[in-house]
């Protein structure tokens, strides 16, 4: 049983496809935004922190460039159209869970400013810390409407009602 260039069905279910995360287009696209506006914000205030003489922040300055590279590379493959790997790792990056990306990138956002405490480093990385914020409140899942939860509610209160009758009953 070999296949000839088709996938088999067990490798497509161990990589949820990224319309399956249960995010709206709207959702998605706003995520894209806010990344490619994280890396930009991150490239420039990068740029600025390594016009300077003191090593930590030039570290800063360079992981927060580091930080928009690869913000581009995950969000905008386009932007970075002649490296040969962009779309490999746009697409594994396509395939990651939205929680995954939320540690990613709040975790990429976070080091620069535990190097060096700035106003550059805050506001630089302010933006590319919301994206991992907008894609853990993705990761949480939509809000249930009140309709349906006040039918949970319901069902709950009737349970515990009839638990209760059947204890009393049971006293008798």
């Amino acid at each position: 049983m070999s296949s000839l260039g088709g996938e088999t069905p067990s490798s497509d279910a161990s990589s949820p496809s990224p319309q399956d995360d249960g995010m709206m287009w709207w959702y998605r696209w706003l995520c894209r935004l806010a990344g490619v506006m994280g890396g930009i914000s991150c490239a420039i205030s990068g740029l600025f922190n390594c016009i300077t003489i003191h090593p930590l922040n030039i570290a800063a300055g360079v992981w927060m460039m580091l930080n928009a590279f690869i913000l581009f590379l995950c969000e905008a493959p386009f932007c970075c159209q002649f490296i040969e790997f962009a779309n490999t790792v746009a697409e594994k990056a396509d395939r990651l869970r939205s929680w995954q990306k939320a540690i990613f990138y709040c975790g990429m956002a976070v080091f620069p400013i535990v190097i060096s405490l700035t106003l550059t480093t805050l506001l630089g990385n302010a933006i590319a810390f919301a994206t991992g914020v907008l894609y853990g409140l993705s990761a949480l899942g939509k809000k249930g409407d009140a309709i349906s939860y006040a039918r949970i509610q319901q069902q709950k209160q009737q349970a515990d009602e009839e638990k209760l009758t059947g204890t009393l009953e049971g006293e008798l």
